[in-house]
């Protein structure tokens, strides 16, 4: 028991030295099309790269099931559900479309990754009004370029026990203000494979289902709560069903 909590150790920290390397094998390039919006199209590709390099160096397979497909210059609100570190990376291996995310400013305090973050998403500050407002017209901006978002709906990442947190609703609103779709994602591997719990975890693969995409078809927030509804709904009959299947398993 203490050796195999001994390597869960080692294998979590060697996690954060590969998140380290794959960005100093792509460092030239991501640096210059860091240093201007520009280019974003061209980071966003090679952030692809860089997320497949750190899951296959820390052991890890994506495995996704596409209840729909998007469109190969479509642009989405992506909602999956937020348990793990590894959420980003599998976020952008499995989705083409180019978009950027909108997360806690927390996450710049990480070095190298930090600074990268920081410079190409939307980073919000949870607790301020003034900061949600200004990432609310950034977002709508980014759409308006063509660019994509990926919001975990639940604001961040819940307890441990928790199977799904309630989710607020910036993704929804700004869904029914562009007539976007949603499109809701599952990780239903992630928490138990990479939990934010030091002492577990294990490679493996990491399933996830793209459901089928969720459309506005009105400007009101009575479809603000629709979309949100479905969405919940969605991942939470998933989640529910995938861990019923674990433990008959």
């Amino acid at each position: 028991m203490f050796l195999i909590r001994i390597l869960i150790y080692v294998w979590r920290v060697w996690f954060y030295i590969a998140i380290a390397i794959a960005i100093i094998l792509l460092y030239p390039l991501i640096f210059v099309t860091s240093i201007s919006t520009t280019h974003y199209r061209t980071f966003f590709k090679l952030s692809r790269v860089w997320a497949w390099i750190v899951l296959i160096m820390s052991g890890f397979w994506p495995k996704v099931k596409r209840l729909q497909i998007p469109e190969k210059k479509g642009v989405y609100i992506i909602c999956p559900n937020h348990t793990s570190m590894v959420d980003i990376m599998m976020t952008l291996a499995i989705f083409p479309n180019c978009f950027v995310f909108i997360g806690k400013k927390e996450l710049a305090s990480f070095p190298l990754f930090g600074y990268f973050y920081r410079r190409t998403n939307l980073l919000v500050d949870r607790k301020s009004l003034k900061s949600r407002k200004e990432v609310f017209v950034k977002a709508a901006q980014k759409i308006d370029e063509g660019i994509g978002l990926c919001i975990y709906p639940e604001g961040g990442v819940p307890g441990e026990d928790v199977l799904l947190g309630n989710f607020k609703s910036g993704a929804f609103r700004l869904a029914v203000e562009k007539q976007i779709p949603i499109v809701p994602v599952t990780f239903p591997d992630n928490k138990r494979h990479l939990p934010y719990d030091f002492s577990k975890g294990s490679p493996g693969i990491l399933r996830a289902v793209v459901h089928e995409f969720i459309y506005p078809n009105a400007h009101t927030m009575e479809e603000e709560q629709r979309l949100k509804t479905i969405c919940y709904e969605t991942l939470k009959n998933e989640l529910e069903t995938t861990t019923e299947s674990i433990v008959k398993i």
